[in-house]
C-alpha cells in the first residue's frame, strides 16, 4: 500500500524520499542558532514509524557513530514505513564534550518538558512532541559515562512485551530489565504509548568498534523484525543473549592503584579475584572478589581509585534460552533496580 506524505515541523516528506529537518531549539549567547536536526527517511510503502536517537547525553558519542553508519545501510533504499534519525539530541553537551546541559541539568530527567521552562525542559518538549510521539517505537542509544565502559546490552521496560520482542531481535549479549525513571525519555514515551528500547555500550567520549557494529546490526535486526526492511544481508545473532534479573556495582575495598584481572563480558564465579588495589608503596594489597556468580557488564577504566568507587558492574545470570521462552523469562526479570550512570558514583 502506498505511503502518504510524512509531515513534521510544517514540512511534507514525499514517499520514497528523505530530507533533513531542522527544528529550532535556542540561540547561543553569541547568537549562534541551535537546532534539533532530524533526518527523515519515508518509504514508498506503509509500515511502522521508528525513531533512532543518540547523544541525549552529550558525551555519548558512540551513538552518533552508530547513527552515521546506519544512515549508510543499503537496506534503507527499500524501506517500508518511516525512519526518523536524530544523531545529536543534546547539541549543547555534545559541543562541550559534557554529559549535561550548560546549567548542569540531565536532559534525560527533563521529560516531558515545557515550552517555557528551563533549557532542558524546552529541548525535551520539542524532542518529545515533534519526534518521539510521531513514532510507533524507538531505539535510544547510550554509553557509560567517562572513565567507565559498558558491555553492549539492551535495557527493556518492565512488563513491556513490545520492547522484549525488540530486544530478542536486536541480539545484544545481555538483556536487563530496567525500571522507568521519572523524567526520563523512556518513561515519558512509554506513558504516552511509544515503547523505547535502550542500548548501552562503550565509554563516554570514546569509540568502541565492537559496540558500534553491534549497535548498527542490532537496529537493522529490529527494523527487519518490524518488517521495515528485507532480511537480505541481515544475519541473525550467533548466540542467544543472557537475560539478567538483577545487577550490582562492586566497589573498591580501599583507595590506591587498581589492577583489573577481568574484563567486561567475562563470566565469573563466587570469590573469583576481579581486581587488586595497592598502595603506591606496594606495601598493602586488597583483593576485590566476586560476591556471586554473574557476568561483568561494565567496569571502571581509571587505574586510580578511592575507597568505595564503583569498579565492576556485575549482573546475575539466567540461562541462555531459546526465542520461544524469552517472553516467559523476561516477565520474571523485574527484581532489583538498575542504577543509572549518575546514581552509581
Amino acid at each position: 500500500m502506498p505511503n502518504a506524505p510524512f509531515e513534521i515541523a510544517g514540512k511534507r516528506i514525499a514517499r520514497g524520499s528523505s530530507e533533513t529537518v531542522h527544528l529550532p531549539v535556542s540561540t547561543m549567547p553569541d547568537h549562534t542558532p541551535v537546532n534539533l536536526s532530524v533526518q527523515v527517511h519515508h518509504g514508498k510503502r506503509v509500515g511502522p514509524t521508528l525513531f533512532v536517537s543518540a547523544a541525549v547525553h552529550g558525551d555519548e558519542v558512540i551513538g552518533v557513530e552508530i547513527v552515521r553508519r546506519l544512515l549508510r545501510a543499503p537496506q534503507l533504499k527499500t524501506l517500508r514505513g518511516t525512519l526518523l534519525v536524530i544523531p545529536v539530541v543534546n547539541s549543547f553537551g555534545f559541543l562541550n564534550r559534557s554529559r549535561y546541559l550548560p546549567d548542569r541539568r540531565d536532559l534525560n530527567r527533563c521529560f516531558p518538558g515545557h515550552p517555557s521552562g528551563s533549557l532542558g525542559a524546552r529541548l525535551a518538549h520539542i524532542f518529545l512532541n515533534e519526534v518521539v510521539l510521531r513514532c510507533d517505537v524507538g531505539v535510544d542509544l547510550h554509553s557509560a559515562a567517562i572513565h567507565r565502559t559498558n558491555l553492549p546490552q539492551i535495557r527493556v521496560s518492565p512488563g513491556d512485551a513490545v520492547t522484549r520482542k525488540m530486544a530478542a531481535a536486536f541480539g545484544a549479549p545481555v538483556v536487563l530489565t530496567s525500571p522507568l525513571r521519572e523524567g526520563s525519555l523512556r518513561g515519558e514515551a512509554a506513558a504516552r504509548g511509544t515503547p523505547v528500547l535502550l542500548y548501552e555500550a562503550g565509554e563516554g567520549l570514546r569509540f568502541d568498534e565492537m559496540a558500534v557494529r553491534a549497535g548498527v546490526m542490532g537496529i537493522l535486526r529490529v527494523m527487519r523484525s518490524l518488517d521495515m526492511i528485507p532480511a537480505k544481508g541481515i544475519a541473525k545473532a550467533k548466540v542467544e543473549p543472557y537475560y539478567c534479573k538483577s545487577s550490582t556495582w562492586l566497589r573498591a575495598p580501599a583507595g590506591g592503584l587498581l589492577r583489573t584481572f577481568r574484563a567486561e563480558g567475562e563470566t565469573v564465579e563466587t570469590d573469583d579475584v576481579l581486581a587488586t588495589v595497592s598502595d603506591p608503596f606496594g606495601g598493602k594489597e586488597t583483593d576485590l572478589l566476586a560476591p556471586s556468580p554473574g557476568i561483568l557488564i561494565g567496569r571502571a577504566i581509571l587505574p586510580v581509585v578511592n575507597e568505595g568507587d564503583a569498579v565492576f558492574h556485575l549482573a546475575a545470570l539466567s540461562p541462555r534460552v531459546s526465542e520461544d521462552t524469552v517472553e516467559d523469562l523476561a516477565t520474571q526479570l523485574e527484581t532489583d533496580p538498575l542504577f543509572d550512570e549518575d546514581e552509581i558514583i
